[in-house]
């Protein structure tokens, strides 16, 4: 009995210790952006409500989820057939392209922004009045930059692959797909009506961790010289800082709420999936 005791008391410190590791720095970050402790200013939520109207801010959030929108497109499109044709008929291959997908963690953002750079570069010196010159200015387009789309989508992988593969794992793909096979269904009817279905859960994780590390990354898009939502918080906090925390303190709810209803999706589909 008094061990148990010992482990209740135990596991209540390390939530305790856990809720505060989170909760402290959002409490302080909140109390900054509404004045509370700062020298020579009001209390108020002039910071939350001005967000909406500050300079940059729609066309930096609808850059951000533009290029969110594409990448997850780009991710989705890419690793889900090339995982279902491993499984199924390549298994040997799945080494070579777990190892693939992983590489991209071992890159720094640093060293991937560099090799971007020198490739427009050496495009721009080699091709000019030529066909590929027209697609390296189009992948710059500073309106919707096809260049940040395809260094998110490598950014992705690492976490895209782990969480398609886990959910691949989780069914029996081979009997699915025997099974609409030998009901005559197509490939593309087979992975549309099929697979997908089954895998709503890993879709969805996929996608919510993509629109994060979107919406976060500030590196590449900084030194490429865009501005999307996290290049736009650093750039006002100079002039602006209580607003910077309270966007970012905003972006932090948000992406909760967001974790908090792809969990209750998933978890919505599977009495279904059960009954």
């Amino acid at each position: 009995m008094a061990r148990l005791t010992t482990l209740r008391y135990g596991r209540a410190a390390v939530l305790l210790l856990t809720g505060a590791y989170f909760l402290v720095p959002l409490a302080c970050a909140v109390a900054f952006s509404t004045g509370v402790g700062v020298p020579g200013q009001h209390i108020g939520f002039e910071a939350y409500t001005g967000i909406f109207t500050a300079g940059g801010f729609t066309d930096s959030l609808a850059l951000t989820l533009k290029l969110a929108t594409a990448t997850i497109v780009l991710v989705l499109g890419l690793l889900v057939p090339a995982l279902v044709t491993v499984r199924l008929a390549a298994p040997r291959l799945r080494t070579l392209v777990e190892i693939v997908c992983l590489l991209p963690l071992v890159v720094p953002a640093v060293a991937l922004v560099a090799g971007f750079s020198a490739v427009l570069r050496w495009g721009s010196d080699h091709v000019a009045g030529t066909p590929l010159f027209q697609a390296l200015v189009a992948l710059q387009n500073p309106h919707f930059p096809l260049v940040l789309v395809l260094a998110y989508t490598l950014m992705a992988l690492p976490l895209a692959y782990r969480t398609l593969d886990t959910g691949l794992a989780a069914i029996d793909l081979r009997m699915l797909v025997e099974a609409a096979r030998a009901c005559r269904a197509p490939w593309s009817r087979t992975l549309l009506h099929v697979v997908l279905p089954n895998l709503r859960g890993a879709l969805l994780n996929t996608a919510f961790l993509t629109l994060a590390l979107v919406l976060g990354e500030y590196t590449v898009a900084a030194i490429l010289g865009y501005q999307p939502f996290a290049v736009w918080i650093l750039a006002i906090s100079g002039s602006q800082a209580q607003m910077s925390v309270a966007v970012s303190v905003m972006g932090l709810l948000v992406t909760w709420m967001l974790l908090l209803v792809v969990a209750t999706a998933g978890r919505a589909r599977r009495p279904k999936e059960t009954s």
